[in-house]
């Protein structure tokens, strides 16, 4: 690993890129790989985008530029870049640009820089999946220098609002929070039946909850319902469950539920040729491959259904940082994750 390597992921995650708010960073990283011989440009969606190589087969390497809020002074400590972003996942996404820059002879290979995908859109990766699909893709994500993701659970957000005109504060029966409350005791416990543990488990959580006497003619209510779904389980299918539950919530609440944001869960097989090809490098450098489930999402959610080619999640770093006040990551893995990258490019390449 070189200085410019270690310089370009210090640099980037310097460089503040809240979701949606992400062009600076995506201007500088553009004029980064420029330097190391990219055609590097900003697409439609305001990704930055890097193709170098040339060859009839694609690999497209791509990881999200944004973070989510919480500055995090940046530092070099004991060895481990921290910062906001070094994580989840500036460090995968600069592993990526760093192992692609020198590729074999024969292979293509495409680094974005997705934006939006710690928000509900995924625009970056939303319109990258419009595009036509390569022959390989690899997300970019913290797996660990010896691990690799295969597959995610799916996500639905649900909001659930009550309104119900307004009562005296001593006329009997529960209030309109407490209505609330009531129907989400009853969604947890419609979740809690359905059998699962571990990557096979259904998640079910409150995300939010507000409530009030609202204008004086109206009570309102709302709660945030969030799931974490295994695969075989399908968003709508909850959905509905949600939408026949609120339908029963009585004393006198109408209730809305409006659908937020959803992706489906996905896995990809152990066997495929990028998985192999990771399990094959991870072997040369004196690991063994762990593969993983993992229990949130990440554009494997939008461009596996869309592209349905080979892929898979990987990049240097402990997820259990991710979105935490120490978020970290070790310049050692960051090194050790590049060398397995271009050990995958160069074996891609030389596919029949």
């Amino acid at each position: 690993m070189s200085d410019d390597d270690i310089a370009l992921v210090h640099g980037l995650v310097e460089i503040p890129s809240l979701s949606r708010r992400e062009g600076d960073a995506v201007v500088w990283l553009v004029g980064r790989m420029a330097e190391r011989g990219f055609r590097a440009t900003v697409d439609h969606a305001g990704n930055a985008v890097g193709e170098i190589g040339s060859g009839p087969r694609n690999l497209v390497l791509l990881g999200h530029i944004d973070t989510v809020s919480g500055a995090i002074p940046v530092r070099i400590d004991d060895g481990d870049l921290v910062g906001r972003g070094a994580v989840d996942a500036k460090g995968p996404l600069a592993a990526f640009v760093a192992a692609a820059s020198d590729p074999p002879p024969g292979i293509r290979v495409t680094v974005v820089g997705a934006v939006e995908e710690e928000s509900p859109t995924s625009a970056g990766a939303r319109y990258r999946a419009t595009l036509g699909a390569p022959d390989w893709c690899v997300i970019g994500e913290p797996s660990g220098w010896d691990g690799v993701t295969v597959g995610y659970k799916g996500r639905l957000m649900l909001r659930v609002a009550l309104a119900r005109s307004s009562r005296h504060g001593a006329a009997p029966g529960p209030t309109v929070s407490e209505v609330a409350l009531e129907l989400w005791g009853r969604i947890q416990a419609a979740a809690s039946e359905r059998a699962g543990a571990g990557s096979e488990r259904l998640d079910c959580r409150l995300e939010g909850m507000a409530g009030g006497p609202g204008d004086g003619l109206e009570e309102k209510a709302e709660l945030v319902v969030g799931y974490r779904l295994p695969p075989g389980l399908a968003t709508d299918v909850l959905e509905a469950e949600v939408r026949r539950i609120a339908a029963g919530a009585g004393e006198g609440a109408a209730v809305r539920v409006t659908h937020i944001a959803a992706e489906e869960p996905v896995r990809t097989a152990r066997t495929n040729p990028v998985a192999q090809a990771f399990a094959r490098a991870i072997a040369r450098a004196g690991g063994r491959v762990t593969f993983k489930v993992k229990s949130g999402t990440s554009d494997m959610n939008v461009l596996a259904p869309a592209w349905r080619c080979p892929m898979v999640a990987y990049g240097p770093g402990d997820s259990s940082y991710d979105h935490t006040p120490m978020e970290r990551l070790s310049l050692e893995e960051y090194r050790r994750s590049i060398a397995i990258l271009k050990d995958v490019i160069t074996a891609l390449a030389g596919l029949p």
